[in-house]
């Protein structure tokens, strides 16, 4: 039997919505709860980065990667527009996110 795993490239912003931070992990739940409850001296505790707004998985660590650096890449208006046709109201998904955890 095989396991199949799911990568997931993120954006994280600030109450303010000021500021976006965008990441991979293979554990989507517990990457937001570290964000979240700011366990280490990090950018994302240092500018209270913790509101989950967008998501996406991939079977395959090397397209989450290169996922992850064609959105750092992009300007910060096509990570606005790509948050929001996925997440019109901007919903907090970071509450939600241990549903999307590993198998």
């Amino acid at each position: 039997m095989s396991s199949r795993r799911s990568y997931y490239v993120y954006i994280l912003t600030n109450p303010r919505r000021t500021v976006l931070y965008t990441g991979v992990t293979n554990d989507l739940g517990r990457r937001a709860a570290e964000h979240t409850q700011k366990q280490r001296p990090s950018f994302t505790a240092r500018y209270n980065v913790s509101e989950l707004v967008y998501f996406e998985s991939h079977a395959n660590i090397n397209d989450a990667i290169a996922r992850e650096k064609q959105i750092k890449g992009g300007s910060r208006q096509k990570k606005l527009d790509l948050i929001d046709a996925f997440n019109p109201e901007w919903k907090d998904f970071a509450d939600e996110a241990w549903l999307l955890g590993p198998p």
